[in-house]
């Protein structure tokens, strides 16, 4: 069964970097088409704000880009999302997601939850000022 677990989640200053990790576990992070992070605030909708496809092609959501980045390392089987620079406003749940068929969407801020197979439990990221 293919199973997803985050880490590297923590409290940090603002400014300050956090790399969070998705190891995967069943199949081999190379099977899927789409791999994202999500993040999701209280009362609002989880929506994708960094993803990468199988042919390593990355997107961003404007809230994120050129702060965080988005990797896979295949030999270790696990996703990344490096976050630079954070802010008070990103201290939300991230989850990491993937889709092991083609979905509608891979991109951030369209890509849709529904086309995600396969969820992390999530992990928090504080930042405080």
């Amino acid at each position: 069964q293919v199973q997803l677990v985050e880490s590297g989640g923590g409290s940090v200053q603002a400014g300050g970097s956090l790399r969070l990790s998705c190891a995967a576990s069943g199949f081999t992070a190379t099977y899927y088409t789409c791999m994202a992070w999500f993040r999701q605030a209280p009362g609002q909708e989880r929506e994708g704000i960094a993803t990468i496809y199988r042919d390593r092609s990355t997107t961003y959501a404007d809230s994120v880009k050129g702060r965080f980045t988005i990797s896979r390392d295949y030999a270790k089987n696990t996703l990344y999302l490096q976050m630079n620079d954070l802010k008070p406003e990103d201290t939300v749940m991230y989850y990491c997601a993937a889709a092991a068929r083609i979905p509608a969407y891979c991109t951030a801020d369209i890509i849709e939850t529904r086309s995600m197979d396969y969820w992390g439990k999530g992990i928090l990221v504080t930042v405080s000022s």
